[in-house]
């Protein structure tokens, strides 16, 4: 899963990166608000630490962006700043952060959050299963079902549907569904993410049961909840 950590301090940063990683979590970072748009856009991250007070655009403007972007705007955030008085808490809630936490902070604190708003954000998926809509995947068995009806799926359409579903709510273009599933360094053209949804769709959905991936036009794709 990776988190983008957005920051200005460089020590800060680094503390974080350190802990983060140590979880297993991936980290990016940028340092200003320009830099996080770009970032975001390009790598699509799961988890947005966002500082309030940020060189060139604001912590806060961003996350009001961000909720505007259908793209978007059910990446989950948790804003970190030096600010603690109630308002600007309420502030940072309004526009629609997750969550807030002030300066000075533990890791253990903030590692506690990042994990309690993922549970909030996708409270279907625990650490050997997911359980979205009727469809159940069994992540160590490499199982699924819709239903009760057992699906077959070839080993790329079972990582793009768990790829889908771990984001499910959100939309993805099909680079990003081609970083995620067959890795960045591995050359694949565009239109082989068209081939593998429409057999996974195939796959997926049964006489009269509604399609659970909308096609998101000039965008890419999105697992429904139904």
């Amino acid at each position: 899963m990776k988190v983008l950590v957005v920051e200005d301090e460089p020590a800060m940063v680094e503390l974080l990166r350190y802990n983060l990683e140590a979880e297993g979590f991936d980290v990016a970072s940028a340092h200003d608000g320009d830099e996080a748009l770009v970032v975001i856009e390009e790598q699509n991250p799961d988890m947005l630490l966002l500082d309030w007070m940020l060189p060139k655009i604001s912590g806060i403007e961003i996350c009001r962006r961000l909720r505007r972007d259908p793209k978007h705007g059910n990446l989950p955030i948790i804003m970190i700043t030096a600010k603690g008085e109630e308002a600007d808490r309420v502030r940072g809630l309004d526009v629609g952060a997750d969550d807030y936490i002030s300066k000075p902070f533990s890791p253990a604190e903030l590692l506690a959050r990042i994990r309690a708003v993922l549970r909030r954000r996708n409270p279907d998926v625990s650490g050997e299963t997911l359980n979205i809509s009727n469809v159940a995947m069994d992540l160590v068995a490499y199982k699924v079902n819709r239903g009760g009806r057992e699906l077959r799926l070839g080993p790329t359409e079972f990582k793009l549907l768990r790829y889908f579903m771990e984001r499910s709510g959100r939309v993805l273009s099909r680079e990003q569904l081609l970083d995620g599933v067959w890795g960045q360094n591995v050359y694949v053209e565009d239109r082989t993410v068209d081939v593998h949804i429409r057999r996974l769709r195939k796959a997926l959905n049964g006489e009269g049961e509604p399609d659970l991936i909308r096609t998101v036009r000039a965008v890419g794709y999105c697992f429904e909840r139904a």
